[in-house]
């Protein structure tokens, strides 16, 4: 009796509460991937459940998002299937976006449309490389941005109401592993325990400063964040955008990496995916304060002398946030998030 092959299905290891899984989903509906060709995997980072030894067997620096897929020669019926894990964020977007594409050898079953979402020129690539080097640096990561959202006592204590609960829970899951190593309960390499020890210590140091820790050099790196850093990234950044999207008239990988950046940055300045784009970056400019606004260098649409419609000035960032709302990749990754 013969059985059908089913040929094996990437994976995406995602968060809801992932600023680049959201990057990742968007790239995905973009793609016009079907579901029958990436399973979607839940992974409660608020539980520390990336620190499973289960996971770091896929991502050994406990990576939210990863995408496992399986080995091109390895998807024949006869032959074992093999599978690679990729983490980083860049390259994660860049393989979606060419495994999905008319010169791809990628096994797909969707019917749907799939734009090239690389940059047509190589000043386009480089304006694009410039502006996600931007987004992706350490230093303005989504994880920085959230813990540094507090510029002085009072926000700083209502801050530590919704980010204690998760670290600690993500610490207990860390002293967790530890204690079951230490029982022989599970076997994992020393350097897998080393690495448990370092995030549980790196835990510790934010934790310490919501329990009252060094509250004035918490307050200065806060300060300079949110009056230096962050306006010298959104300055970097529009100075590359083109408008309404990020190259142009056409979405691209830049459009994945700012879209999802620039809505964590809206919903910490107190907006969310579903407010218009004057509003949401008007939010943004208060949050930042110190007089900070974008320049309105962008025209909204053409003058045509057969209409008394005149063309309205406004920052691209706003143009750009009114663009990407209007798809359906931004309305299936958001939608849940509308009223955060």
């Amino acid at each position: 009796m013969s059985t059908s092959y089913v040929i094996p299905k990437a994976v995406l290891y995602y968060s809801p509460h992932s600023v680049w899984s959201s990057a990742i989903l968007l790239a995905l509906y973009e793609k016009g991937y079907g579901k029958d060709e990436v399973d979607l995997k839940v992974v409660d980072i608020d539980k520390g459940q990336e620190f499973s030894p289960t996971f770091l067997r896929l991502s050994p620096k406990a990576m939210v998002p990863t995408l496992v897929v399986p080995l091109r020669g390895s998807l024949a019926s006869d032959v074992a299937s093999r599978f690679k894990a990729i983490s980083d964020t860049k390259a994660l977007i860049e393989f979606l976006d060419k495994s999905r594409s008319a010169t791809s050898h990628t096994h797909t079953t969707s019917n749907a449309p799939a734009p090239s979402l690389s940059p047509a020129t190589v000043a386009l690539a480089s304006a694009s490389r410039k502006i996600i080097d931007t987004l992706q640096a350490d230093e303005v990561s989504p994880d920085h941005l959230q813990y540094l959202n507090a510029r002085d006592q009072a926000s700083l204590q209502e801050l530590g109401k919704s980010l204690v609960p998760i670290l600690e829970s993500r610490r207990a899951a860390i002293v967790g592993y530890l204690t079951e190593c230490g029982n022989e309960s599970i076997r994992m390499s020393e350097k897998t325990k080393a690495f448990w020890r370092e995030k549980k210590m790196e835990i510790e140091t934010v934790l310490s400063v919501f329990s009252g820790g060094d509250v004035d050099g918490y307050l200065s790196r806060s300060k300079k964040m949110w009056e230096v850093t962050i306006p010298g990234v959104l300055t970097r950044v529009n100075e590359e955008l083109i408008g309404p999207y990020a190259l142009g008239d056409q979405v691209s990988i830049a459009d994945i990496h700012l879209s999802a950046w620039l809505s964590h940055l809206v919903r910490l300045a107190g907006g969310s995916p579903s407010d218009d784009g004057d509003v949401a970056i008007k939010k943004v400019e208060k949050h930042i304060g110190n007089g900070f606004v974008f320049p309105e260098d962008f025209l909204s649409s053409a003058f045509s002398p057969f209409t008394e419609e005149k063309p309205v000035a406004r920052s691209k960032l706003a143009a750009f946030w009114d663009a990407m709302k209007t798809r359906s990749s931004w309305k299936r990754v958001y939608a849940s998030q509308a009223s955060v």
